[in-house]
């Protein structure tokens, strides 16, 4: 029989069984909403049971929202566009935004450092939005470990957009891309091209291309940033989903240019559903993540491998002293690994 989670506090003495988790997610439980995200977060294996299981029953009830991730460089304005763009939503549009804020992780705690709720106080106390600040962990391009499943839990709980903020580093935003259905870029008007950087790797990736703080002095330069891009945008090769990245301004402090944002999102949304290639991303993107949790679960049992902890130090010593080829100390350790 299942509690009434509703009435109950959860703790260690009283955990909750996934269907129990499902259940609460379904009534619009905050609480254990949260609860569900950190038991996805865990490396403890009791709790890592219990959230596939979860996962698994959420699978049938997710999937029915518009994924938008959104990435820049620190201080183009990510946290104050999301809130501009989720106030948008809620109040304009009738949607339930939920937010996936990917905070670079304190070295010394693993946990979220930058506290993004701290950032968008008018979005975080509205009862449509549900932010949710996230340690990455470590991970190249502060893709936290879990966030796709934890965005199965959010699509479960009803929400029907959801935001990936990531922290900007430009080096594995790939796996955002791997995770959402349309990939935002944020810019800056006459940075230049040492502070963005992050665009040469990813501008050809990105659905949209928004310039943000077109607003007082910079409104000449935003526009004229624009027509660069737009320039620019021209020489990448076509996307198979016979799209044409947008670029546009858009002023995020003085909500300036955020229905047209949304206008360019839907206008994504109609083509890429009416042409297949929607459901078509999400099925690669499915794929994409089994090879992913694959070669991670293989790199874990092998460092975890008993005769691998024995000898990967002396190894990894005669590489650096170049007393080995770092490909034959490879070779030693896979040999050793499948013995």
């Amino acid at each position: 029989m299942v509690k009434n989670i509703n009435k109950i506090a959860i703790t260690p003495k009283n955990a909750l069984t996934a269907r129990e988790y499902l259940s609460g997610i379904k009534s619009g439980n905050r609480a254990i909403l949260s609860k569900s995200i950190t038991l996805i977060e865990s490396s403890n294996p009791k709790h890592q049971k219990i959230a596939e299981e979860l996962i698994e029953l959420c699978l049938p009830f997710s999937g029915k929202s518009v994924r938008i991730g959104i990435t820049g460089v620190p201080g183009v304005g990510k946290s104050t566009f999301i809130e501009a763009l989720g106030t948008f939503l809620i109040e304009d549009k009738n949607k339930k935004v939920a937010v996936l804020a990917i905070d670079p992780s304190s070295k010394k705690s693993g946990g979220s450092i930058l506290g993004d709720k701290t950032r968008m106080n008018n979005l975080s106390i509205n009862d449509n939005a549900f932010i949710r600040p996230s340690p990455s962990s470590g991970t190249l391009g502060g893709v936290a470990k879990a966030t796709r499943e934890s965005i199965i839990l959010r699509e479960t709980a009803g929400f029907n957009t959801v935001l990936i903020e990531t922290v900007g580093v430009g080096q594995s935003e790939i796996e955002v891309k791997s995770m959402v259905d349309f990939f935002l870029l944020l810019m800056l008007a006459g940075a230049g091209d040492e502070l963005q950087g992050i665009k040469r790797g990813i501008m050809e990736t990105a659905d949209g291309i928004f310039i943000n703080k077109a607003d007082g002095e910079n409104i000449d330069k935003a526009k004229l940033a624009v027509q660069e891009y737009r320039n620019a945008i021209h020489l990448f090769p076509a996307n198979e989903n016979h799209w044409i990245p947008k670029v546009q301004s858009c002023s995020a402090i003085e909500n300036k240019g955020i229905i047209n944002i949304w206008e360019v999102v839907e206008s994504f949304i109609n083509l890429t559903t009416s042409n297949g290639s929607f459901i078509k991303n999400r099925k690669q993107q499915a794929k994409f993540w089994l090879e992913h949790t694959i070669d991670s679960a293989v790199k874990s049992f092998f460092y975890s491998n008993d005769k691998i902890k024995q000898h990967i130090k002396e190894l990894e010593r005669q590489v650096m002293e170049e007393k080995i080829s770092p490909f034959k100390a490879a070779r030693k350790l896979l040999l050793l690994f499948k013995s």
